[in-house]
């Protein structure tokens, strides 16, 4: 028996129900008896070191002595791999017959007793599903999201008669696990908001959860707002083009997966999502991660807001004083406020406008034609002496998500995006043009990827006359 082998649970596949009992297995293999307890740390390290020791780091190697006599006088025994039998010295290595021959071991049978708690979910549900039949059937699904305490799977028809078995076996291997859902339609498809029906597998129904992401807490609803979290790269990779100070328009900010960690940089984050759960939500991330002072909600359409936001950053006056970081301690006595550090002054243009719909976001683009040519009260030569070269601001980056098909190096997938943002824009941008790029966010389907298109709105767009 191989060692890939020895750690395989027994097969079951007419199992309906979960029987835990089931999954139990002695496994006769060999150990090394060491004499003296002083030996075994150099023991372990001879006998791992010439490929006598069980390799598998899921298992502690080092156990009682079979013996009762011995355990009871401390005695233990190391574990040895499978093809080592203990009383064919042909199996063992140069190293074992040396530490044998000089008394520092004996080679001895050992039964190892495994049951279901040491074996994985992937193991388990591999031994109680059927495998696919052909190559082109889906494998047995072995990955899941999680947000908060509920875990989510996407179950292919083909799995769902073992489906309860499958989220009961996630639930045992997952101590974060106390809810498994299975989603009954695609995100996006059934309802504007990205929101899903889903049943319950496993566990209550309850899909009020909480999470941690970048060093921000997040609570929402599963079942009435968005979140994905395979985005989390997604989110950090964008928050750290933000630097402090700038102004962040997040057009369809969700719960806020980017814009709180933006506002935890001190960012000033214009946040909206037209969700009224979603926008409920945000305003109570952004009370519990205490940054009020540089996110602001709105609950609005997208479109609209893009054009409304740029025009009242214009107008606004909003700044944050900045103070020292000091302890206090209640024995002292009482002290002048510090004076701050330093104060930020909110901006009058956005540095970045994030557009995390993929779906539809990239539709979204038209509103930034003449986005300054037509601001009450503000002549368009007035707005262009923000900018550069009159001043040190650019014109803000768009990083607007969307999906397209994909391939091994999405060259024609980069010149489709580049064609969509051209013909939404009415303006040529490829990915010659300065400040763009097409970035690969993530696989969402065999023949579907996300990307993250980023780029600098031109002047031509933002001051047309329109």
């Amino acid at each position: 028996m191989s060692s890939a082998d020895m750690f395989t649970p027994p097969i079951n596949r007419a199992m309906k129900v979960l029987d835990k009992s089931f999954f139990q297995k002695t496994i006769n293999t060999s150990a090394a008896r060491i004499f003296n307890a002083k030996d075994i740390s150099r023991c372990r390290k001879e006998l791992t070191a010439s490929n006598d020791a069980l390799p598998n780091n899921r298992i502690d190697p080092i156990r009682p002595d079979p013996e009762s006599e011995r355990v009871q006088k401390g005695g233990k025994c190391l574990l040895l791999r499978p093809e080592v039998v203990h009383n064919d010295r042909t199996t063992w290595s140069p190293k074992l017959r040396d530490l044998e021959q000089d008394g520092t071991l004996g080679v001895i049978p050992f039964q190892l007793h495994l049951d279901y708690d040491f074996f994985t979910y992937s193991q388990i549900t591999s031994a109680i599903i059927p495998p696919p039949e052909t190559k082109s059937d889906d494998e047995i699904p072995q990955g899941f999201a999680l947000a908060g305490h509920v875990a989510h799977l996407n179950l292919r028809a083909r799995y769902w008669p073992y489906k309860h078995l499958i989220a009961e076996v996630l639930a045992d291997k997952n101590p974060m696990v106390r809810t498994v859902i299975n989603k009954l339609d695609d995100v996006g498809t059934e309802n504007a908001f990205r929101t899903f029906q889903y049943e319950v597998l496993h566990g209550p129904d309850d899909m009020n959860v909480e999470l941690k992401e970048q060093g921000c807490t997040f609570k929402f609803d599963f079942a009435k707002v968005y979140w994905n979290t395979r985005l989390h790269t997604e989110h950090e990779r964008l928050c750290n083009m933000f630097n402090e100070g700038e102004a962040v328009c997040d057009v369809m900010a969700g719960v806020g997966p980017f814009a709180v960690p933006a506002g935890k940089k001190k960012c000033f984050v214009w946040a909206n999502d037209l969700n009224p759960e979603s926008y409920k939500s945000l305003v109570e991330n952004i009370q519990i991660n205490k940054v009020r002072d540089f996110v602001t909600s709105h609950n609005t359409d997208g479109a609209e807001f893009i054009r409304r936001s740029a025009a009242d950053l214009l107008k606004s006056k909003h700044s944050v004083a900045i103070f020292p970081k000091t302890k206090f301690s209640r024995s002292s006595p009482a002290q002048q406020k510090p004076k701050p550090d330093r104060t930020l002054i909110q901006p009058r243009i956005f540095s970045h406008y994030v557009m995390n719909l993929p779906a539809s976001a990239i539709t979204f683009l038209p509103s930034f034609i003449g986005l300054y040519s037509n601001v009450p009260g503000m002549p368009a030569d007035e707005i262009k002496k923000l900018f550069a070269p009159h001043t040190e601001q650019k014109l803000p980056m768009i990083h607007v998500h969307c999906f397209s098909t994909k391939s091994d190096d999405n060259v024609d997938e980069t010149k489709k995006i580049c064609e969509e943002l051209s013909r939404q824009l009415q303006y040529q941008i490829t990915a010659d043009t300065p400040d763009v790029s097409i970035y690969d966010v993530r696989d969402v389907a065999p023949k579907k990827r996300m990307f993250c298109a980023s780029f600098r709105l031109p002047e031509e767009v933002a001051f047309r006359q329109i």
